[in-house]
């Protein structure tokens, strides 16, 4: 077989899965050049929870894509012997107002377990049990469930982890701005690159580079920020469940005094990547009604990055329409760490040939590509 070569565009959750995916199997019939300009990337912006189970969306391709991207999440982290910096499965725990609400949720667990055993057995747990099991927390409002499938992962490590990888067998990896010419042909640094496919993981900035080539999509971005903070640190529970709080921003334990809050969820900053004091002092505030004694003086570090959605909120992927060398995924908004690896696994089985049946995850493509 004659070797491709092969050009990603973007070094985030999508594109290292899918450089990590082209470095195995047969890597050797495969070229690949990965480019990166990095700035305002979800990816490395986001350090997030993977725990789709229990999402009342309605949308079932989604869900489809979300549950099974969990399980990929795991099996990559798995294979890879990623450590728990970058990957700890450590449970989620969801909590809500009234006990209705949780019942409902429960419902819904113990029906989608059926085909995804890997959430775990989902249980209760009281006020009081989740200040056990997250000690950091000296006040909790509600009683929640506790999901111990439920997962934390570090995009940016997640993505070097990857690249690293890839780079011993056939990954190039190359920082800077790049422009498209034709559906075979890029510029960078000045200079023009040929390739037999090409595969656009910008994100939100997929809009951009692909209007050089008359390509419209139907996507706009959204700016996310979180914080980490400095916690008491508890020895004897580095490992501590994530917290999906009612009605507050993400609580995501780190261990070692540290605890990540947020993201937010801002459409009006297009992309806008300057870290706002009062969107801090709003996280702050947040964490304020769960831990005791904690302000901006806490903040260890700041992080923005800006999502890619679409109009109806349902990621896209696959071959761009009349271009058969151009492949995109994107669009998938805040779930991207989850929905991303399995997109880019995607992307690479149709390079391969493989049969993907894309309907069961998506409406179809040209809904967002004109």
């Amino acid at each position: 077989m004659m070797v491709q070569k092969i050009a990603i565009i973007g070094g985030g959750i999508v594109g290292s899965t899918a450089a990590y995916y082209l470095s195995k199997d047969n890597y050797k019939n495969y070229d690949v050049t990965l480019f990166d300009e990095g700035i305002g990337q979800a990816t490395k912006a986001a350090a997030g929870i993977i725990s789709p189970w229990l999402s009342k969306r309605r949308n079932k391709q989604w869900y489809h894509l979300a549950s099974e991207g969990a399980a990929l999440v795991a099996k990559i982290a798995h294979d890879t012997n990623m450590d728990e910096q970058t990957y700890a499965n450590d449970g989620t725990i969801i909590t809500r107002d009234d006990q209705a609400s949780l019942d409902e949720l429960l419902k819904i667990a113990l029906k989608r377990k059926e085909q995804a055993p890997e959430m775990g057995d989902v249980r209760f747990v009281s006020k009081d049990e989740i200040k056990e099991l997250i000690p950091i927390i000296k006040n909790s409002p509600f009683d929640g469930l506790f999901v111990p499938g439920g997962s934390r992962i570090d995009g940016q490590l997640y993505c070097q982890h990857l690249q690293r990888m890839a780079e011993q067998r056939n990954l190039n990896c190359l920082n800077g701005h790049v422009t498209l010419i034709n559906d075979h042909k890029l510029k960078f640094n000045g200079k023009s690159f040929d390739f037999d496919k090409i595969i656009i993981a910008t994100g939100a900035w997929s809009k951009a580079i692909l209007s050089d080539l008359n390509i419209n999509l139907n996507l706009r971005p959204q700016k996310g920020q979180l914080i980490e903070v400095k916690v008491p640190d508890d020895i004897e529970h580095e490992n501590m469940p994530v917290m999906m709080p009612e009605s507050e921003y993400d609580f995501i334990p780190l261990g070692h005094g540290k605890l990540i809050i947020g993201a937010t969820h801002d459409n009006d900053q297009g992309f806008n990547l300057d870290s706002e004091k009062s969107v801090e002092q709003l996280l702050v505030k947040t964490a304020d009604n769960l831990i005791s004694n904690i302000s901006t003086n806490d903040i260890l570090l700041s992080r923005v990055g800006t999502r890619a959605y679409t109009y109806d909120f349902g990621p896209f992927f696959g071959v761009i329409p009349n271009h058969e060398s151009l492949l995109i995924g994107t669009g998938l908004g805040s779930s991207g760490l989850t929905t991303g690896p399995l997109v880019g696994k995607f992307l690479v089985d149709l390079i391969k040939g493989n049969y993907v049946d894309l309907d069961y995850y998506q409406k179809p493509i040209n809904t967002y590509i004109n």
